[in-house]
């Protein structure tokens, strides 16, 4: 054992709805020696996203869920402790899945060593990772936007929807948000440059999207679901494309949503409109993460899209966090910082 302590989150509990703190335990336990061909690493940023609440149901889906009592799954930017792979030496910043824990043994195989140089470390959790190859993806491979075109985003102001936006911009699309409170609205509008934003919670959601999109709507990027998604279908165009990315609103749900079934509807309006609806996990894609960073890194130097980070501290503070994630209160990227960046102050 070396004299190190780690600290993670495991699960203990399958959650019934919205996740309870009960359903976490944090241990505390000595770090293990470096095995032969392996890397230690302390984790600098945990990333914490929607995804996660799906792998926390004992249900078979796109990838494994978490068993009782392992460490909560996660993508992480960590230094290099300790190294005993001829491909990694002490000081090295990485990205790997090595989940919600301060400390991570890791072989290697699936680390990706980061260029700090080239922007902030934490962006490769976001503008610069998955959350910014989705966007890419799910807009130009499945929305395939043209220029003149409405694009509608939901969840408007998160690491997804923020990006998917200024991409549809910069392809000339007009391009509507659709977010929570009203701070979020104006940020999507006058620091992302969409053309209008509506919040999700106004009770004339379907009139104040007819008045944002004069001319129907072509994209629709699907983060949500629920309200939001019955709000759009009325003003969908034909051949509308819808690229689901997720369905945050119903991820705690335990029974169907209540009114009407409006899958008939849906039907319908994907019959006579003639709709591509197109469901993509980011994971199977992963052939276009060199023209990705190619670009994504010109549209910031250019500064073409911008990004905004929602960092809180400890490790400790990640089920809080992403509990919060859940219902709508963070504001950009959600990132925990476990420890000490050791690029900032260069």
């Amino acid at each position: 054992m070396t004299n190190l302590t780690n600290r993670r989150i495991t699960l203990a509990a399958r959650p019934v709805g919205a996740p309870k703190d009960s359903d976490f335990k944090l241990i505390e336990e000595p770090v293990a020696e470096v095995g032969p061909n392996q890397v230690l690493l302390r984790t600098v940023y945990l990333s914490l996203d929607p995804y996660m609440r799906g792998r926390m149901n004992a249900v078979a889906s796109y990838a494994p869920y978490v068993e009782i009592g392992e460490t909560m799954v996660g993508g992480a930017v960590s230094t290099v402790v300790a190294s005993n792979h001829s491909d990694y030496k002490p000081g090295d910043l990485v990205f790997g899945y090595t989940g919600w824990q301060k400390y991570a043994l890791a072989d290697g195989s699936n680390l990706r060593v980061i260029d700090s140089t080239a922007a902030p470390i934490s962006t490769a959790l976001g503008v610069l990772g998955m959350p910014g190859l989705t966007a890419y993806v799910g807009l130009l491979d499945i929305g395939q936007p043209v220029a003149g075109e409405t694009v509608v985003v939901s969840a408007a102001s998160g690491a997804v929807g923020a990006v998917v936006g200024q991409i549809a911009k910069i392809k000339g699309c007009r391009v509507v948000g659709v977010a929570g409170a009203e701070e979020k609205c104006r940020y999507v509008v006058d620091t992302l440059g969409f053309d209008a934003c509506v919040s999700h919670r106004s009770e004339n959601l379907v009139e104040e999207l007819a008045e944002a999109c004069p001319d129907g709507v072509d994209v629709y990027f699907e983060n949500v679901g629920g309200v939001v998604f019955q709000a759009v279908l009325g003003h969908l165009n034909a051949d509308a494309r819808i690229p689901v990315c997720g369905l945050v609103s119903h991820y705690n749900d335990t029974d169907r949503p209540p009114g009407p079934d409006s899958m008939p509807r849906f039907a319908r309006t994907i019959l006579t409109k003639r709709l591509k609806v197109q469901g993509f996990i980011i994971f199977y894609h992963a052939n276009r993460e060199a023209a990705f960073r190619e670009d994504m890194t010109a549209w910031l130097d250019d500064g073409k899209v911008r990004y905004r980070e929602d960092i809180v501290e400890g490790i400790e503070q990640a089920v809080g966090a992403f509990q919060g994630l859940l219902e709508g209160r963070n504001f950009g990227k959600l990132l925990v910082q476990v420890s000490e960046d050791p690029t900032r102050g260069r």
